[in-house]
Protein backbone atom coordinates (compact mmCIF):
# COMPACT_ATOMS: atom_id res chain seq x y z
CA UNK A 1 0.00 0.00 0.00
CA UNK A 2 1.64 3.44 -0.74
CA UNK A 3 1.88 6.29 1.63
CA UNK A 4 1.92 9.61 0.50
CA UNK A 5 3.63 11.90 2.97
CA UNK A 6 3.04 15.99 2.86
CA UNK A 7 6.64 17.52 2.94
CA UNK A 8 6.18 20.59 1.51
CA UNK A 9 4.66 22.97 4.09
CA UNK A 10 6.88 26.19 5.69
CA UNK A 11 6.95 24.98 9.46
CA UNK A 12 6.47 28.57 10.62
CA UNK A 13 6.18 27.76 14.05
CA UNK A 14 9.53 25.87 13.72
CA UNK A 15 11.19 28.76 12.53
CA UNK A 16 14.26 28.09 14.58
CA UNK A 17 14.73 24.96 12.24
CA UNK A 18 12.81 25.35 9.36
CA UNK A 19 15.04 28.56 8.19
CA UNK A 20 17.64 25.82 7.34
CA UNK A 21 15.71 22.79 6.45
CA UNK A 22 11.82 22.05 5.69
CA UNK A 23 9.79 20.62 9.01
CA UNK A 24 10.04 17.30 8.36
CA UNK A 25 14.25 17.45 7.84
CA UNK A 26 13.96 18.81 11.28
CA UNK A 27 16.42 15.92 13.17
CA UNK A 28 15.41 13.68 16.74
CA UNK A 29 18.56 12.37 17.19
CA UNK A 30 20.72 11.02 14.24
CA UNK A 31 17.84 10.83 11.36
CA UNK A 32 15.22 13.81 10.52
CA UNK A 33 11.40 12.94 11.90
CA UNK A 34 10.57 12.28 8.28
CA UNK A 35 12.96 9.25 8.39
CA UNK A 36 11.33 7.68 11.79
CA UNK A 37 7.92 8.42 10.21
CA UNK A 38 9.25 5.99 6.80
CA UNK A 39 10.53 3.63 8.74
CA UNK A 40 7.18 3.25 11.20
CA UNK A 41 5.22 2.41 7.92
CA UNK A 42 7.96 -0.05 6.83
CA UNK A 43 7.99 -1.59 9.96
CA UNK A 44 4.31 -2.88 9.16
CA UNK A 45 5.54 -3.38 5.23
CA UNK A 46 4.30 -0.63 3.58
CA UNK A 47 7.52 0.65 1.83
CA UNK A 48 6.27 2.41 -1.56
CA UNK A 49 6.25 6.14 -0.03
CA UNK A 50 5.43 9.41 -2.42
CA UNK A 51 6.89 12.60 -1.23
CA UNK A 52 4.68 15.64 -1.86
CA UNK A 53 7.43 18.51 -1.87
CA UNK A 54 6.95 21.89 -1.51
CA UNK A 55 9.27 24.47 0.37
CA UNK A 56 12.96 23.60 0.23
CA UNK A 57 12.18 19.81 -1.32
CA UNK A 58 15.88 19.87 -3.31
CA UNK A 59 17.02 19.16 0.57
CA UNK A 60 14.84 16.07 1.23
CA UNK A 61 16.15 15.16 -2.61
CA UNK A 62 19.70 15.20 -1.53
CA UNK A 63 19.22 13.87 1.53
CA UNK A 64 18.13 10.25 0.34
CA UNK A 65 19.80 10.58 -2.88
CA UNK A 66 23.37 10.90 -0.38
CA UNK A 67 21.84 8.46 2.18
CA UNK A 68 24.08 7.33 4.73
CA UNK A 69 22.82 3.94 5.91
CA UNK A 70 26.38 3.42 8.17
CA UNK A 71 24.98 6.46 10.11
CA UNK A 72 21.99 4.68 11.96
CA UNK A 73 23.08 0.90 11.93
CA UNK A 74 26.34 -1.34 12.41
CA UNK A 75 29.15 -2.11 10.76
CA UNK A 76 32.59 -3.35 10.04
CA UNK A 77 34.87 -1.19 8.59
CA UNK A 78 37.70 -2.81 7.11
CA UNK A 79 40.72 -3.08 4.11
CA UNK A 80 43.13 -0.63 2.97
CA UNK A 81 40.08 1.63 1.36
CA UNK A 82 37.71 1.49 4.50
CA UNK A 83 35.14 -1.01 2.85
CA UNK A 84 32.32 -0.97 4.86
CA UNK A 85 30.28 -3.92 5.60
CA UNK A 86 26.73 -3.42 6.84
CA UNK A 87 24.98 -5.94 9.51
CA UNK A 88 21.72 -3.99 8.56
CA UNK A 89 19.81 -2.17 6.23
CA UNK A 90 17.03 0.75 6.53
CA UNK A 91 16.25 1.80 2.98
CA UNK A 92 17.02 -1.21 0.84
CA UNK A 93 13.70 -1.68 -0.29
CA UNK A 94 12.04 1.35 -0.17
CA UNK A 95 10.79 2.75 -3.47
CA UNK A 96 10.47 6.99 -3.01
CA UNK A 97 8.60 9.05 -6.05
CA UNK A 98 9.66 12.50 -4.82
CA UNK A 99 7.18 14.59 -6.69
CA UNK A 100 6.92 18.79 -6.74
CA UNK A 101 3.66 20.01 -5.90
CA UNK A 102 4.22 23.66 -5.66
CA UNK A 103 5.76 25.98 -2.81
CA UNK A 104 2.55 27.22 -1.39
CA UNK A 105 0.01 24.87 -2.44
CA UNK A 106 -2.16 23.12 0.63
CA UNK A 107 -2.65 19.77 1.54
CA UNK A 108 -5.53 19.06 -0.84
CA UNK A 109 -3.80 20.62 -4.03
CA UNK A 110 -0.67 18.76 -3.20
CA UNK A 111 -2.87 15.16 -2.97
CA UNK A 112 -4.12 15.91 -6.21
CA UNK A 113 -0.90 16.46 -7.79
CA UNK A 114 0.75 13.14 -6.93
CA UNK A 115 -2.85 11.30 -8.19
CA UNK A 116 -0.70 9.91 -10.96
CA UNK A 117 1.47 8.00 -8.69
CA UNK A 118 -0.87 6.36 -7.23
CA UNK A 119 -1.39 4.31 -10.43
CA UNK A 120 -4.35 1.79 -10.06
CA UNK A 121 -4.55 0.96 -5.99
CA UNK A 122 -7.70 0.82 -4.45
CA UNK A 123 -6.49 2.24 -1.12
CA UNK A 124 -3.46 4.43 -0.19
CA UNK A 125 -2.58 6.32 3.48
CA UNK A 126 -1.21 9.31 3.89
CA UNK A 127 0.75 11.43 6.82
CA UNK A 128 1.41 15.14 7.71
CA UNK A 129 4.74 14.14 8.21
CA UNK A 130 4.67 16.14 11.53
CA UNK A 131 3.80 13.45 14.32
CA UNK A 132 4.76 10.24 15.21
CA UNK A 133 2.59 7.27 17.00
CA UNK A 134 2.88 4.02 18.22
CA UNK A 135 -0.26 3.26 16.33
CA UNK A 136 -0.70 -0.47 15.98
CA UNK A 137 -1.20 -0.21 12.14
CA UNK A 138 -2.69 -3.39 10.73
CA UNK A 139 -6.14 -2.86 13.50
CA UNK A 140 -6.41 0.66 11.97
CA UNK A 141 -6.57 -1.06 8.59
CA UNK A 142 -8.48 -3.76 9.32
CA UNK A 143 -11.45 -1.63 11.13
CA UNK A 144 -10.99 0.73 7.92
CA UNK A 145 -11.34 -2.38 5.26
CA UNK A 146 -14.04 -3.92 7.90
CA UNK A 147 -15.76 -0.23 7.73
CA UNK A 148 -15.99 0.09 3.97
CA UNK A 149 -15.94 3.77 4.08
CA UNK A 150 -13.89 6.46 1.56
CA UNK A 151 -11.78 8.01 4.53
CA UNK A 152 -10.63 8.00 7.30
CA UNK A 153 -8.18 10.09 10.30
CA UNK A 154 -6.84 8.95 14.01
CA UNK A 155 -8.39 10.91 16.37
CA UNK A 156 -6.13 11.75 19.54
CA UNK A 157 -5.81 13.39 22.82
CA UNK A 158 -4.25 16.99 22.43
CA UNK A 159 -0.46 16.52 24.17
CA UNK A 160 0.38 20.34 24.76
CA UNK A 161 -0.33 21.86 28.08
CA UNK A 162 -3.12 23.41 27.45
CA UNK A 163 -6.85 22.84 29.85
CA UNK A 164 -10.18 22.69 28.55
CA UNK A 165 -12.79 25.31 30.33
CA UNK A 166 -16.41 24.78 31.18
CA UNK A 167 -18.08 27.77 32.53
CA UNK A 168 -21.60 28.44 33.50
CA UNK A 169 -23.87 32.00 32.39
CA UNK A 170 -21.94 34.06 35.08
CA UNK A 171 -18.70 33.09 33.85
CA UNK A 172 -17.35 31.23 37.13
CA UNK A 173 -15.34 28.07 36.30
CA UNK A 174 -17.58 24.82 36.42
CA UNK A 175 -14.32 22.76 35.44
CA UNK A 176 -10.92 22.76 34.13
CA UNK A 177 -9.53 19.82 32.96
CA UNK A 178 -6.39 19.42 31.35
CA UNK A 179 -6.51 18.75 27.25
CA UNK A 180 -4.76 15.29 27.27
CA UNK A 181 -7.45 14.17 30.21
CA UNK A 182 -10.49 16.02 28.25
CA UNK A 183 -12.66 14.46 26.14
CA UNK A 184 -11.48 16.25 23.66
CA UNK A 185 -9.92 14.65 20.02
CA UNK A 186 -7.98 15.79 17.47
CA UNK A 187 -7.09 14.94 14.27
CA UNK A 188 -3.66 12.96 14.48
CA UNK A 189 -2.74 13.51 10.78
CA UNK A 190 -2.55 9.55 10.01
CA UNK A 191 -5.07 9.03 7.00
CA UNK A 192 -6.46 6.00 5.14
CA UNK A 193 -8.53 6.76 2.11
CA UNK A 194 -9.68 5.24 -1.04
CA UNK A 195 -9.15 5.99 -4.15
CA UNK A 196 -13.02 8.04 -4.33
CA UNK A 197 -11.81 10.69 -1.81
CA UNK A 198 -10.75 12.46 -5.79
CA UNK A 199 -14.80 12.57 -6.29
CA UNK A 200 -14.68 14.76 -2.99
CA UNK A 201 -11.74 16.92 -3.67
CA UNK A 202 -11.96 19.52 -5.58
CA UNK A 203 -9.19 22.00 -7.42
CA UNK A 204 -8.01 24.52 -5.35
CA UNK A 205 -9.82 22.74 -1.90
CA UNK A 206 -7.57 22.13 1.19
CA UNK A 207 -8.30 18.50 2.44
CA UNK A 208 -9.99 18.84 5.23
CA UNK A 209 -12.27 21.98 5.31
CA UNK A 210 -14.89 21.15 2.31
CA UNK A 211 -13.91 17.98 1.00
CA UNK A 212 -14.08 16.61 4.96
CA UNK A 213 -17.65 17.93 4.95
CA UNK A 214 -19.05 16.29 1.68
CA UNK A 215 -17.63 13.25 2.90
CA UNK A 216 -19.23 13.64 6.74
CA UNK A 217 -22.71 14.64 4.94
CA UNK A 218 -22.67 11.33 3.11
CA UNK A 219 -21.51 9.56 5.89
CA UNK A 220 -18.38 8.47 4.06
CA UNK A 221 -15.67 9.65 7.01
CA UNK A 222 -14.35 7.91 9.81
CA UNK A 223 -12.58 8.70 13.28
CA UNK A 224 -10.22 5.78 14.95
CA UNK A 225 -9.76 6.80 18.17
CA UNK A 226 -5.95 5.85 19.41
CA UNK A 227 -5.55 6.62 23.35
CA UNK A 228 -1.70 5.40 23.10
CA UNK A 229 1.58 7.54 22.68
CA UNK A 230 1.41 10.10 19.82
CA UNK A 231 2.71 13.66 19.55
CA UNK A 232 3.27 16.21 16.94
CA UNK A 233 6.61 18.98 16.04
CA UNK A 234 4.96 22.39 15.48
CA UNK A 235 6.68 24.10 18.06
CA UNK A 236 10.23 24.78 19.28
CA UNK A 237 8.76 22.78 22.74
CA UNK A 238 7.85 20.02 20.78
CA UNK A 239 10.85 19.63 19.30
CA UNK A 240 12.84 19.48 22.76
CA UNK A 241 10.25 17.03 23.76
CA UNK A 242 11.23 14.82 21.56
CA UNK A 243 15.00 15.36 21.59
CA UNK A 244 14.04 14.77 25.24
CA UNK A 245 12.60 11.41 24.84
CA UNK A 246 15.84 10.47 22.42
CA UNK A 247 17.99 11.20 25.05
CA UNK A 248 16.39 8.96 27.26
CA UNK A 249 15.96 6.28 24.95
CA UNK A 250 12.22 6.38 24.97
CA UNK A 251 10.70 6.98 21.90
CA UNK A 252 7.88 4.44 21.38
CA UNK A 253 6.88 5.18 18.25
CA UNK A 254 10.30 3.25 16.93
CA UNK A 255 7.97 -0.30 17.10
CA UNK A 256 10.69 -1.41 14.55
CA UNK A 257 13.11 -1.68 17.38
CA UNK A 258 13.78 -5.14 19.12
CA UNK A 259 11.80 -4.55 22.87
CA UNK A 260 14.26 -5.68 26.18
Amino acid sequence: MKVVLFCGGLGTRLREHTEMVPKPMVNIGQRPILWHLMMYYAHFGHREFILCLGYMGESIKQYFINYAEWISNDFRLSGPGNEIHLFNRDIAEWKITFADTGRNANIGQRLRAVQPYLGEDSTFLANYSDGLSDLPLGDYLDSFAKKDKIASFVSVHPHHSFHTVTAGADHLVQKLTPANRSDLRINGGFFAFKREIFDYLRAGEDLVEEPFQRLLADQQLLAYPHDGFWACMDTFKDKKGFDEMYMRDEMPWQLWRPRS
